[in-house]
């Protein structure tokens, strides 16, 4: 089983760490944001975050899994169907 951990050492096994995916995710909002200059995304912010991360995020419980959709959708905390439909909309399966 693998070990979720905010943090993490570098795969060199030194001491640096990683920033949490929190922090990643804070940083290319306020980026995303400062490009923008305070023009309005069409779409809604919320939307655009989620369209940009979801693909990715599915993608990678499901590879980690070894394509394992049962077991990706458990990891993910949705039903194997949602998955499956998620999937379909991302054109990923």
């Amino acid at each position: 089983m693998n070990a979720v951990s905010p943090l993490r050492a570098d795969t060199q096994g030194d001491a640096t760490l990683e920033p949490a995916l929190r922090d990643c995710v804070t940083r290319a909002v306020r980026r995303y944001l400062a490009d923008l200059d305070g023009t309005v995304c069409s779409e809604g912010l919320f939307a655009l975050v989620m369209r940009e991360v979801e693909a990715p995020l599915l993608t990678e419980v499901l590879a980690w899994h070894g394509g394992n959709q049962s077991r990706a959708a458990a990891a993910l905390g949705i039903n194997r169907a949602t998955l499956r439909k998620k999937l379909a909309q991302h054109r990923l399966g």
